[in-house]
């Protein structure tokens, strides 16, 4: 199956009450909504799954061509349908967005693409979703947009030079598309260093880490990383705990490392901090001339469409565990929402069970 056999008209007809009214509403068919969608059905919930893109999965067609992830397929799995392949092996971009397309489409999920939710309220007893041309009404709603909403740049981009190719992460896609010259790739993460490794191989690439991260070999006495991330319960540890906290707030580089990087000829700055004509200037007072910068600085919530006060001023959703205290409003996908493999392919399953639950019940009380 391609990654276009699933669209708008190949899932089946959800079924609605006569006034158009679900008992759930989905808002995103990433991982976290397809998942979600798992356990309502088998709970035999009236819900929907809606999504803006023309795709399922759309986050994963957003990264680039060569991505390959750093957990093995065995993790990657989703309830109710194997993830192909030898378990062993780490599967790439394309294997994982053919993986959710056959997801929705085997499972035969209700989804409808191409359908954005512009706003979100609560109004006499019920949610009331706007879309274009229509009002979706639902007794809850799960919000699993997932961590990757809206690209975040730092405003200080502007200054650079209009000669100087510029894109985020997320409009990067393989080293043909930049110019050639000297590349600089802002940003330490595992975005970071994998688009910085795969540039050095022809060209000078300068990669700015603004923070020191943990890197953790991909394999480790004979093992896969998460092999041992599992055996020793890594992956359990809650954003509850202390150390969940200290962990919470910074990534860890898996597969990469700064020894790596300079091994394959990536030069090592510190933080950017600004950008005069084709120049960037580092932390250190140092500067490099760039012919093209990669913006791999993440991303930043974007819920200015939700209508219903569960923000909080960092822009976040307030919940504990994905429970908002709006009633009937959740949040699934998020990264740290419960545990470190809360935004993770196969491992979100866990956060999606625990609120189908309380999904469930609140759904029998009313």
């Amino acid at each position: 199956m391609t990654l276009h056999d699933v669209h708008h008209s190949s899932t089946p007809e959800p079924h609605a009450e006569p006034d158009g009214r679900y008992e759930v509403l989905v808002i995103g068919a990433g991982q976290a909504g397809l998942t979600a969608g798992y356990f309502l059905q088998r709970a035999g919930l009236r819900f929907l799954i809606v999504d803006a893109a023309d795709r399922v999965g759309s986050a994963w067609s957003q990264r680039w061509d060569s991505l390959v992830l750093f957990t093995p397929r065995r993790y990657n799995a989703m309830p109710g349908l194997p993830f192909d392949g030898e378990p062993d092996r780490e599967p790439t971009r394309d294997e994982v967005i053919d993986y959710l397309h056959r997801y929705a489409a085997e499972l035969g999920l209700p989804v409808e693409l191409n359908s954005p939710v512009v706003t979100l309220e609560h109004r006499e007893g019920h949610y009331a979703a706007g879309l274009p041309g229509r009002t979706i009404l639902a007794d809850q709603v799960i919000i699993a947009t997932g961590p990757f909403q809206q690209p975040r740049i730092p405003a200080f981009a502007s200054s650079l030079d209009p000669g100087v190719h510029q894109a985020h992460s997320t409009g990067y896609r393989q080293p043909s598309d930049l110019p050639r010259g000297r590349v600089v790739v802002v940003g330490g993460g595992n975005t970071g260093y994998q688009i910085a490794e795969e540039l050095a191989s022809d060209r000078d690439v300068v990669l700015a880490v603004g923070s020191r991260q943990t890197p953790l070999p991909l394999h480790l006495l004979g093992r896969q990383i998460f092999w041992w991330l599992t055996k020793l319960r890594l992956l359990d540890i809650s954003i509850d705990s202390r150390l969940g906290r200290r962990l919470g707030g910074r990534e860890t580089l898996i597969g990469s490392s700064p020894r790596k990087a300079r091994r394959r000829g990536v030069v090592l700055k510190p933080r950017a901090e600004a950008v005069a004509g084709r120049a960037v200037r580092f932390a250190d007072g140092t500067e490099v001339e760039a012919d093209a910068v990669i913006w791999a600085t993440g991303y930043q919530s974007d819920y200015s469409w939700l209508r219903v006060p569960v923000v909080g001023g960092d822009g976040r959703v307030r919940h504990r565990r994905g429970v908002t205290d709006h009633p009937g409003l959740y949040v699934l996908g998020l990264a740290w929402q419960h545990t470190r493999g809360s935004a993770l392919l196969g491992l979100v399953a866990d956060d999606a069970r625990y609120l189908s639950e309380q999904v469930v019940a609140r759904a029998r009380a009313g």
